[in-house]
């Protein structure tokens, strides 16, 4: 059985996602939830950052060296290769056996702070193998973290393999096999990720089709920086059952129609949107507008290292920017639960967490 610990009750010290909550309203750091759009990389503390990166002598650029989350824009290529190589330039530091435990066993605690208690998190394998033996051995040593990490922490831990857009399709198919060949040892889906204006879905078609035939979870990346039709062709060209970010089907009332009738959930990052320059404001991201069509939601930190907020922020943006209330926050973080790769159990005590959650005073 899965055992999904309930959340710990934060200190009297505030912490980075505590948001403006006041004691006239829940904290969302107590309400359980799941969390299923999280990067590898990207769960990285910020001083972790720096400890491995003078562990190993590397010079990190400026943006990532200042403490504060860098400056980024990325709906033109140069604002996209800027936050690329900043990424690229944090993957670097992550060396050796050590470095990669260390990076998962602090997102478990994270998460555990943050109440959730199911992570399902993406990583694309190719970007470590060669300091890590290899394609199979870098996602073995992974998922040997995972596995730790999850019975330390009490947190549910599962692996989405994701492919790369910008790289060739074959590149795609040879990691949905490694997936396939791994789906008894932790990992539940296949992703596709990177820019969305690169790379059409249905160039990867074959590979989601090998991915999704041996029973794995498709949830590519779609309608963030394209619009409406990129989220289409993640239905459509690759079975997409989870579209991470999805934002941009807000301007298709018959993309939202399909999207909820087909109970198709949308990994919608807030913070991330506005600091890629998706949304000028926190206000414009089109939560509210999805919620309210029936769109089923998940909320994701994205990359909490270079967009400076962890989940429990993302649920305090809903509150403070979109208006949702308690009993709003606890649905989403019911929707959370419905749409991951969680067992049984796990999504019992879960979903009974959320209730009682909401049934304490405020």
């Amino acid at each position: 059985m899965e055992q999904v610990l309930a959340p710990s009750r934060p200190s009297d010290t505030p912490s980075d996602t505590s948001g403006t909550a006041s004691s006239t309203r829940r904290d969302v750091r107590l309400l359980p939830k799941a969390h299923l759009h999280l990067h590898f990389t990207g769960s990285m503390r910020p001083a972790t950052l720096l400890e491995l990166a003078e562990k190993h002598g590397v010079r990190l650029p400026e943006a990532l060296s200042s403490g504060e989350p860098p400056r980024l824009r990325a709906t033109d290529e140069r604002g996209w290769f800027r936050f690329q190589r900043l990424y690229d330039a944090a993957r670097s530091v992550l060396r050796d056996e050590d470095d990669i435990r260390r990076l998962v066993r602090e997102a478990a605690e994270d998460e555990r702070a943050d109440g959730s208690g199911w992570l399902e998190i993406q990583v694309d394998p190719t970007s470590y193998a060669p300091r890590l033996g290899g394609l199979i051995p870098a996602l073995e040593l992974v998922l040997d973290a995972v596995d730790e990490a999850s019975r330390e922490s009490g947190v549910g831990i599962r692996v989405l393999v994701a492919a790369n857009r910008m790289k060739h399709p074959l590149d795609a198919r040879t990691l949905a096999r490694l997936a396939v060949r791994f789906a008894d040892r932790g990992v539940v889906g296949f992703g596709l990720s990177n820019d969305e204006r690169r790379g059409l879905a249905r160039d990867f078609d074959r590979a989601f089709r090998i991915a999704t035939e041996a029973g794995l979870l498709a949830a590519p990346h779609g309608g963030e920086l394209a619009g409406p039709e990129s989220v289409r062709s993640c239905l459509d060209d690759l079975g997409a059952r989870r579209v991470g970010h999805g934002v941009r089907a807000a301007e298709s009332p018959v993309l939202m129609r399909r999207l909820a009738e087909e109970q198709i959930t949308c990994e919608v990052c807030p913070a991330s949107n506005v600091a890629l320059g998706v949304y000028e404001q926190q206000e414009d991201v089109p939560l509210r507008r999805l919620f309210d069509a029936g769109v089923p939601l998940a909320l994701g930190a994205d990359d909490p290292l270079l967009f400076g907020s962890r989940l429990a922020a993302q649920y305090e943006l809903a509150r403070d920017s979109h208006g949702f209330t308690d009993e709003e926050l606890a649905e989403l973080a019911r929707q959370s639960v419905r749409a991951s790769r969680a067992p049984e159990p796990a999504r019992v005590s879960l979903l009974s967490g959320i209730d009682a959650w909401l049934a304490q005073p405020a």
